[in-house]
């Protein structure tokens, strides 16, 4: 599965690495990339697919692509530096933690979320990643009017998506393919698609009448994702 771009030569590549976080405050973008421009988040980025993409094909915006997993952040760090991409980082990191602890609130114009894992095993749900609380550190973190965009091929996670964001976000679902990249902006999304699975997306800009504490104490009343995965999906993750 060929990614956008092409390998530059040696000297031309760039270090997308963010291999440590600040040990006070938060992320700083305008010092981080060297200039001031829209910051979009990757969270669970995966092999940097869609990330890289994006920062292929908007050099006006900053990207930033993070995932709990080292092995696929490793590859999506070498992709990234060989297409020298200076508006383009990766760090191994948790998305919400990410959130909580080192963005600052209304400082990122857009924040991605493409098939999150629906950890089938009833002893694992509670790592799943659209919870009540990520939602209201996602508003948190979003500009005035900033998009959230979802995407999963799970319809237990589908439908509790619809039943949680909504509540944050001003959220439509979206049909058909993305325009940008009508054969998958994922790896994951591209294998669903040619074993004929229906893909589900959606996007949303942040409520600009939810305050931060509003949205924390709407989290507190909303129920977690526990629904049943369709664990018939299992082997699409392993090819994934």
């Amino acid at each position: 599965m060929p990614f956008p771009g092409t390998i530059l030569p040696p000297l031309k590549w760039t270090q997308t690495a963010l291999k440590a976080m600040p040990e006070v405050g938060r992320l700083n973008w305008a010092t981080l990339f060297g200039r001031t421009a829209p910051v979009v988040l990757d969270i669970g980025c995966g092999n940097g697919r869609f990330a890289i993409g994006s920062a292929f094909g908007r050099s006006t915006h900053d990207h930033l692509g993070t995932d709990i997993l080292p092995v696929v952040i490793r590859y999506a760090r070498k992709r990234g530096n060989q297409r020298g991409l200076p508006n383009l980082k990766f760090i191994v990191l948790g998305g919400h933690e990410l959130l909580e602890r080192y963005v600052e609130p209304g400082s990122v114009a857009e924040i991605h979320c493409y098939h999150p894992q629906p950890y089938y095993d009833p002893a694992q749900i509670h790592r799943r990643q659209i919870t009540p609380a990520f939602l209201a550190v996602v508003h948190r973190s979003l500009a005035p009017g900033g998009l959230f965009i979802v995407q999963t091929d799970n319809p237990g996670y589908w439908k509790y998506i619809q039943s949680v964001v909504p509540v944050f976000f001003d959220f439509h679902e979206r049909i058909g393919r993305w325009p940008d990249s009508p054969k998958g902006r994922t790896r994951r999304e591209i294998v669903a698609l040619k074993k004929g699975l229906p893909v589900f997306r959606g996007s949303g800009t942040a409520k600009l009448d939810l305050t931060e504490d509003a949205a924390l104490q709407l989290a507190e009343s909303l129920p977690p994702p526990t629904f049943d995965a369709d664990r018939r999906l299992r082997e699409l993750d392993r090819l994934a």
